[in-house]
C-alpha cells in the first residue's frame, strides 16, 4: 500500500511558495495598470469598458487571493499532520528497535 501513496513534505513547502508567488504576480499585474486611468485611453465607451474591467479584475484578484489563502491553510495543516505522523512513527520504530536489541521480549510470562 505504501508504494501507492507517498507525501514529500519538501514538495508541500514548494507548493506553498508557488501559491504565494502566483498571488503576488497577479497583484503586481493588476497594480501595474492602476496608474492608467480610463479617461486617458480614448473614447467614452472604451473608458467605461476599461473602468469596468479594472473593477472586475480587482474583484477577481481579491477572490483568487482568498481562495489561495484557504488552499495554503489547508496544505499547511496537512503538512503538519504528515510531519506529526512521521515523527510518531519514527519514535515508535525506534522504541521497537531498542526493545528487540535489548532482549526485552515482553510477551510470554
Amino acid at each position: 500500500m505504501g508504494d501507492y501513496f507517498k507525501t514529500d513534505i519538501g514538495q508541500l513547502d514548494q507548493f506553498l511558495t508557488n501559491l504565494e508567488r502566483c498571488v503576488d504576480e497577479l497583484s503586481e499585474a493588476r497594480s501595474a495598470l492602476d496608474h492608467v486611468r480610463a479617461d486617458q485611453i480614448g473614447t467614452a465607451r472604451l473608458d467605461e469598458a476599461c473602468d469596468k474591467f479594472q473593477d472586475e479584475w480587482k474583484y477577481g484578484t481579491d477572490k483568487t487571493k482568498e481562495m489561495v489563502h484557504s488552499i495554503k491553510d489547508g496544505v499547511k495543516s496537512n503538512k503538519k499532520g504528515y510531519e506529526e505522523v512521521e515523527e510518531a512513527l519514527t519514535m515508535v520504530l525506534k522504541q521497537i528497535a531498542a526493545q528487540s536489541t535489548s532482549g526485552g521480549a515482553g510477551g510470554d510470562k
